[in-house]
């Protein structure tokens, strides 16, 4: 049975860092051997988590002749990550695939931010405590649906694609007005107290499992119904300038990452304890090996369904320009992948 203590404790674990992140959001733009970078809440970052408990950033710098400072700071939404990497406070951001096209499309032929690669492939449920929600027309004015960031994270488009898709042409919002935003373990946490006004989540791994265990709580759709099969959810991104300027560094980052992700898909027992460790949570090991377990939960640095993403936001208007494929998103280091 999921207690949702533990949720309330962890997410207080999380706020603790953003305290942390503040401090170490400071400070001037990195130069070679020094790179900051941000991260968010739950499994769709534990490519990050891995290389970072294993310092593999590090160790692919020493293997290029370089000493490299490594600074991590954690946020909850694109929009924040977004807003950081405009101002220079960090390097790397990660999110979903709304906030990258959002931030390529409005970055293009200036600071030309672009995706150094993709994190995962993970589908992302909307889950409900109203047991009178069978699909999103029962949803009312009573309703709250929490997610990280309204209108522009991942999750948001996901609920628009699926709104127009079940209201029709065009309506693709009539659902806004029902959504807050809300880090993933207060929004888990709000949800399963069933004593605030959220009656509606959606959200990733781990939380999106936790929330099913219990019997109040059922699942509306999930996003790979929603697209027409697997997809991209996390993708880590920079600006161009910081490749240019610190071709070393960056090297060591993406062949760190790879690395990560051998290790994730080599042995999901290990993965797993490295998540544990990193997110000082008390999740049994057993349900977060289960989740890893599950195929369709895929860790690639090869984006998948980012297109369909970009024409879906292209023709709601919320990108003025509309890349030509996958590739104009991603900096060519990672051009020889089969993405789309």
């Amino acid at each position: 049975m999921f207690h949702p203590g533990r949720v309330i404790r962890h997410a207080l674990c999380a706020l603790a860092g953003l305290g942390l992140a503040a401090a170490a959001l400071a400070g001037p733009a990195a130069a070679e051997g020094r790179i900051r970078i941000a991260e968010q809440y739950g499994l769709g970052y534990l490519p990050l988590h891995v290389l970072r408990h294993q310092k593999l950033i590090e160790k692919h710098g020493k293997e290029l002749g370089l000493d490299i400072s490594v600074e991590w700071v954690q946020l909850s939404g694109g929009a924040a990550m977004n807003d950081a990497l405009l101002s220079d406070s960090i390097d790397l951001g990660s999110a979903g695939v709304g906030p990258l096209l959002t931030i390529w499309d409005r970055t293009k032929g200036n600071a030309n931010v672009k995706a150094i690669a993709a994190l995962n492939s993970m589908p992302l449920f909307l889950t409900t405590t109203n047991p009178n929600v069978k699909t999103l027309k029962d949803f009312t004015d009573k309703d709250k649906i929490a997610l990280p960031a309204v209108k522009v994270g991942v999750q948001a488009r996901v609920l628009q694609m699926a709104v127009e898709k079940e209201f029709g042409e065009g309506k693709f919002d009539a659902l806004d007005k029902l959504t807050v935003s809300l880090p993933h373990p207060d929004a888990t946490a709000a949800l399963l107290s069933g004593s605030s006004e959220i009656t509606g989540h959606i959200s990733s791994p781990p939380f999106q499992y936790q929330q099913l265990r219990d019997p109040k709580i059922h699942k509306v759709f999930s996003s790979y119904d929603v697209l027409g099969g697997p997809h991209t959810f996390n993708l880590i991104w920079a600006k161009e300038a910081f490749r240019t300027k610190n071709p070393k560094t960056y090297q060591a980052f993406l062949g760190a990452l790879k690395e990560a992700m051998d290790v994730i898909n080599a042995d999901h027992s290990v993965a797993t304890d490295i998540y544990l460790a990193q997110n000082r949570g008390d999740l049994d090991k057993a349900f977060v090996v289960s989740i890893l377990d599950d195929p369709d939960n895929q860790f690639t640095v090869a984006p998948a369904g980012v297109g369909a993403f970009a024409d879906f936001m292209h023709k709601v208007g919320a990108m003025k320009n509309k890349p030509a494929s996958w590739k104009d998103l991603f900096f060519e280091d990672l051009h020889g992948e089969t993405g789309s």
